[in-house]
């Protein structure tokens, strides 16, 4: 029996968002009852995080749906949150997919190596030469609303709300996978049309840097972040996203040694943070 004295925690999750490919609900019965090791915690969905999240000594977001789904609530949580000094992790300060797509652009004119994006017709015209564009909402998630376009469109097309990018041929898929701003695994997608099939992947000194550049960039001290990157034909790769809100972990595709060095670093994160 978990002694009372434990932190208590809210784990935010939607247990039944039907996500392609993945099993969100899995991840999280997996993870919290790991944490339930350590923790004293209760599941509950984004919508009434903010209305039960004053009784807890910390709130973790997880697999909690594309957040436009429910942005008021959302947003209306954050507030709350921020002004009532709830310890958030992932803590509400991301510069990236917490915030939208403008880190894309961000990005692409600080000179990272980010897939290049545009959002207003005169810059999409300096867009390197591709077959076909991809327009996609600057609050989108889970490739809601993305599609693709000719490069005559873009001149007659409508930019608000929207960024451009090429896009890439690339050769395959990778993600790096970060407790707070410490690397834990990585996974690739090797055939580019099958996004979710991932198998491990060991990354190069060179391939560590790249995606530990985002990291630093981003600045958050207390979360989960998933640096999504494709591999370019000449070699080299391109950030695809930063998802530094909920970002699924696929944790049942890596090693038990590997999940478990996850859950035993997730933990001290937390601790971090009630501490903090």
């Amino acid at each position: 029996m978990p002694s009372a004295v434990q932190p208590r925690v809210l784990y935010v999750t939607d247990l039944a968002y039907p996500a392609r490919g993945r099993r969100y609900c899995d991840e999280d019965i997996f993870l919290s009852s790991r944490l339930r090791e350590d923790f004293d915690v209760a599941l509950c969905h984004p919508l009434d995080a903010a209305a039960l999240m004053d009784g807890f000594d910390a709130v973790v977001v997880r697999n909690s749906g594309p957040v436009l789904h429910y942005q008021a609530a959302y947003d209306d949580f954050a507030r709350r949150a921020a002004e009532g000094g709830v310890r958030v992790y992932n803590q509400l300060t991301g510069k990236a997919d917490m915030a939208g797509k403008q880190y894309l652009l961000d990005l692409t004119a600080a000179g990272y190596p980010v897939i290049p994006t545009a959002d207003r017709a005169e810059d999409a015209g300096r867009l390197p030469d591709a077959e076909e564009y991809v327009v996609k909402p600057r609050l989108g998630a889970d490739s809601i609303g993305l599609r693709f376009v000719p490069r005559e469109a873009l001149a007659d097309l409508s930019y608000d709300g929207v960024l451009v990018q090429p896009r890439i041929r690339f050769r395959y898929e990778v993600s790096f996978y970060f407790v707070d701003d410490a690397f834990q695994y990585a996974l690739h997608a090797p055939d580019p049309a099958r996004r979710w099939e991932l198998v491990p992947y060991e990354p190069t000194a060179e391939d560590l840097a790249f995606a530990q550049r985002f990291v630093d960039w981003n600045g958050i001290e207390h979360g989960i972040q998933r640096v999504d990157a494709c591999r370019t034909p000449e070699g080299g790769l391109l950030l695809v996203e930063l998802e530094d809100l909920n970002p699924y972990l696929s944790l049942d595709l890596v090693a038990p040694e590997t999940r478990d060095a996850f859950v035993g670093d997730f933990k001290a994160a937390l601790r971090r943070l009630l501490d903090s």
